[in-house]
């Protein structure tokens, strides 16, 4: 992939259809990856497994994590990609329906950049992915390495 990509890692086919629209809704035209659970978006992020070939160097400027993922949940990915030093800066965003507490407290222990609850209206929705994608990948800056 070529170009500021966004890695959305979300393992319920109905929330990843509404995100991809949201995003197409709101003009955001970067790639999306989407990984289906933890396991993956690893595999994708550090080029193991089925992403060997991959440039390691070709990051996304945004990932998308889901908590509640199969495999692996989104705070391990989480972890992980903060202990290793060529993603520990890429900004995170746990975008989620989980309601508690301690999975929020956990996400911010764990370096996450934002947590926000995915509204249950489509269009509360909409709004929500359009405000973080104007944020996160127009007016956000970050390092480059």
């Amino acid at each position: 992939m070529e170009g500021p990509m966004i890695l959305l890692v979300e393992d319920n086919p109905d929330d990843e259809v509404l995100t991809l629209h949201a995003l197409k809704k709101s003009h955001i035209g970067n790639k999306v990856f989407v990984a289906r659970d933890g396991a993956e978006a690893l595999d994708f992020l550090f080029c193991l497994n089925q992403y060997a070939d991959r440039d390691p160097y070709d990051l996304p400027q945004l990932i998308l994590l889901d908590i509640k993922l199969p495999k692996m949940d989104g705070l391990e990915v989480l972890r992980r990609i903060r202990e290793e030093e060529r993603t520990s800066l890429l900004p995170v965003v746990i975008l989620t329906s989980s309601k508690e507490q301690q999975d929020l407290v956990k996400a911010y222990k764990n370096g996450v950049n934002s947590y926000m609850r995915k509204p249950v209206d489509f269009t509360q929705f909409a709004d929500a992915v359009h405000q973080l994608g104007l944020y996160w990948l127009v007016l956000n800056q970050t390092p480059t390495r």
